[in-house]
């Protein structure tokens, strides 16, 4: 388990975190979002040793990672985004260093074993790291971090320069693992979010911003009637149509059709649902409706109208 509270941690006047709190419980795969700035890196630095903060705390079950920092960091394991990498050593070097440096009691050959089967890594084992592409640079930094089996399991942009194909096997990896140890991934590709981890929060200015499950994320913002309708009719007259209907804010012509059928992304105002109205639009005209469904804010959505909405808040708390 990770437990942060009323993190502070300033540069000069500035504040880079400003009253941090979030915890993360065994089993979950939490995502740590925001903008460049935001606190991210801060807040990643404190909860793994590396910075002190001014004042709060950051625990690693139980442990105080700045008042027992050897207790704390021997349960933690932790991919930078930039991984801690020797080019020149091989693969086989390299893990055994981390191992002995870790002071890994595990049985060395069967755990090293594990590791890298469990990353796809052991067919370059005997290879030297500089040679290796982005790719698979990035499963062998990812080892790094899994060896000594900790409880808690920090990713830094994990996927970054990484090819499509090894993005699905790492999300898979992480998603695995989160039902055994306690996962961050700090990123700011919010469809690895989406693709990874069961809550999301989020940090802009050094301020928590959302704390919530993945899917209930857009429940934070209220003013949300999103949904996709698909039309069988004419286009120009049907888009005409919706736009016109009082209530509809936003109407846009999807780039999919079936036979004389048109889809349609539609919003209304807030507290106003138009699904029946537009229903009954369409049978006066003779125009079957061939689809209709809901459609959540898209993580971007949701983090834009997050960042605006604070914004906001602070400018007339200002006033």
């Amino acid at each position: 388990m990770v437990k942060i509270e009323h993190l502070v941690k300033r540069y000069g006047s500035n504040f880079a975190l400003d009253d941090v709190s979030f915890t993360v419980e065994k089993g979950e795969v939490v995502g740590f979002l925001g903008p460049n700035g935001a606190g991210k890196s801060t807040t990643m630095n404190i909860l793994t040793g590396f910075l002190s903060s001014d004042s709060g705390t950051a625990e690693i079950n139980g442990i105080d990672i700045l008042e027992h920092p050897l207790e704390a960091k021997k349960m933690v394991g932790y991919l930078p985004e930039q991984p801690p990498l020797y080019l020149d050593m091989t693969v086989e070097e390299y893990l055994n260093f981390v191992y002995d440096l870790k002071k890994c009691t595990y049985n060395r050959k069967k755990h090293l074993k594990e590791v890298c089967d469990v990353v796809r890594i052991s067919d370059v084992w005997s290879r030297v790291i500089k040679n290796l592409s982005k790719g698979y640079r990035q499963r062998v930094g990812i080892a790094q971090a899994l060896i000594g089996n900790p409880e808690v399991i920090i990713f830094d942009e994990p996927t970054v320069g990484v090819d499509p194909k090894q993005v699905i096997e790492i999300r898979n990896l992480i998603r695995n693992l989160g039902r055994e140890h306690t996962v961050i991934v700090s990123t700011h590709i919010l469809s690895e979010v989406q693709a990874t981890c069961s809550r999301i929060v989020i940090i802009n200015r050094g301020k928590i911003v959302a704390n919530e499950k993945t899917e209930e994320i857009t429940r934070t913002l209220e003013d949300n009637r999103r949904f996709k309708v698909k039309i069988a009719g004419p286009q120009s007259e049907v888009l005409d149509t919706i736009r016109q209907k009082p209530g509809m804010t936003y109407v846009e012509l999807l780039p999919e059709r079936e036979g004389d059928a048109y889809a349609f992304l539609c919003e209304s105002a807030p507290n106003t649902d138009m699904r029946k109205s537009l229903f009954y639009t369409c049978a006066e005209r003779g125009w079957p409706i061939l689809g209709l469904e809901p459609i959540g804010m898209s993580l971007e959505d949701v983090f834009i109208k997050l960042i605006d909405k604070k914004a906001e808040t602070a400018k007339k708390k200002a006033r």
